[in-house]
C-alpha cells in the first residue's frame, strides 16, 4: 500500500530571478514522496503563479491523492483524477520512479532509452537593464548557449548588450509574453542580425493567433502557450518549436506524450523548467535526450542545490544517479 507524504521547501536564489512578469529571490518547491515498504518515489514541482497554483493550494491537491494511492491509484489513473499542472506532476514523476524500483529497473529503462548522455543546458541571464545584462553576459560568456529574458521596451538594447560581451555563445530569447504584436517582426529581424537561433512566446497565449501571418527571421517557440499534447494543434502554423516543462505537462507521462504529438507535427522541442532543484530536473533529463533546445539550469540559479544533486561541469548536465532520482 502506497504512502504519501508532502512538504513545502524553500531554497534561496543566487540573487533574484527576473522576467517580464517580476521577480523573486527563491524557489518555493513541494516535494511528493511516495513509500511501499522499503521502496520510495519521489517526485518535485514548482507552483506557478502565472498558472494559478500556489504553494497552499498544491500541496492540498496532493495531499488529497493519499486514500486514492492508498487504494491503488495508478499513474494511468492520475491522468484523468487531476489536470495537469505542478499537483500531478510531483506525483507522476514519485510514481515512475516507484515503479522503476519495484522493477528493479530505472526509469530509463522502462521507457526503453538508450543510456543516458550528458547534455548542455542553456543558461540564463535574467531581465534587467542592458548594462546589467551585458555584465552578466561577460561573466557566462564562456557557456556554450545562453538564454535571454526579455520583456519589450529595450529589448533590442539588452541584446545588444549581451551579444557585444559573449561574441560566441549561441542565444535563445525568451519574451515571456511580454511583446506587443507590432514589434514582433521588427524585433525578430533585429535579432537574426544577432544570431538568435529561438525566441520564446513572444505574444501572451491566447492572443498568438496573428503569429500565423507575421514574418518572423528566428523561428518561434510556444512556452505559456503549450501545456499538454491538446494544445499541439492550434500551435501549429503559429510556431516553430515547443517548450516542454514537466510542471506545464502535469508530469513525465503526459510531457511523453506531448513531445510525440509535436514531433509527429514538425515542431521542433525545448526541454525546460521552472527554477528548482536537481530533483525537477532529473525526470526532465530523460525527456530531453533527443531535444534540440535543452534550458535545464534551475539549480545553477539557486543559492545552494540539494545534495545529492546533478553534477553540472559548467553548462554540462551529467545523467541522475540512482540516489537522486529514477
Amino acid at each position: 500500500m502506497i504512502e504519501l507524504t508532502a512538504a513545502s521547501q524553500s531554497w534561496p536564489i543566487a540573487g533574484s530571478f527576473r522576467i517580464s512578469r517580476g521577480a523573486k529571490t527563491a524557489a518555493e518547491v513541494v516535494v511528493v514522496e511516495l513509500r511501499d515498504g522499503d521502496l520510495v518515489g519521489r517526485g518535485e514541482c514548482v507552483p506557478c503563479p502565472r498558472y494559478g497554483e500556489t504553494v497552499e493550494g498544491v500541496l492540498e491537491a496532493v495531499e488529497a491523492l493519499s486514500a486514492p494511492l492508498a487504494a491503488g491509484l495508478n499513474r494511468a489513473a492520475l491522468q484523468e483524477a487531476v489536470p495537469a499542472g505542478a499537483a500531478r506532476n510531483a506525483v507522476d514523476c514519485a510514481l515512475w520512479e516507484l515503479e522503476a524500483h519495484r522493477a528493479g529497473a530505472s526509469v530509463a529503462d522502462l521507457l526503453g532509452l538508450a543510456p543516458l548522455q550528458s547534455l548542455i543546458t542553456a543558461y540564463t541571464l535574467s531581465l534587467d537593464t542592458p548594462e546589467k545584462m551585458g555584465r552578466a553576459a561577460r561573466v557566462h560568456a564562456g557557456r556554450p548557449l545562453l538564454k535571454v529574458k526579455l520583456a519589450g521596451d529595450g529589448d533590442l538594447e539588452r541584446l545588444a548588450a549581451v551579444r557585444q560581451n559573449a561574441p560566441d555563445a549561441q542565444l535563445i530569447v525568451d519574451a515571456n509574453e511580454g511583446w506587443s504584436p507590432d514589434v514582433v517582426e521588427e524585433f525578430a529581424a533585429a535579432l537574426a542580425a544577432h544570431g538568435v537561433s529561438l525566441i520564446e512566446q513572444p505574444l501572451p497565449a491566447g492572443q498568438d493567433a496573428m503569429l500565423a501571418d507575421l514574418q518572423h527571421a528566428v523561428p518561434l517557440c510556444a512556452d505559456e502557450a503549450c501545456h499538454t499534447a491538446d494544445d499541439v494543434e492550434q500551435l501549429v502554423g503559429r510556431y516553430d518549436a515547443i517548450n516542454i516543462k514537466l510542471d506545464k505537462a502535469g508530469g513525465l507521462t503526459e510531457a511523453l506524450r506531448l513531445k510525440a504529438r509535436a514531433e509527429a507535427a514538425g515542431l521542433e522541442i525545448m526541454v525546460g523548467c521552472m527554477v528548482g532543484t536537481s530533483l525537477a530536473m532529473a525526470p526532465a533529463l530523460l525527456l530531453a535526450q533527443d531535444a534540440e533546445f535543452v534550458d535545464l539550469d534551475g539549480p545553477l540559479l539557486l543559492a545552494r542545490d540539494r545534495d545529492p544533486g546533478l553534477h553540472y561541469e559548467e553548462s554540462l548536465i551529467d545523467p541522475p544517479g540512482p540516489e537522486l532520482w529514477g
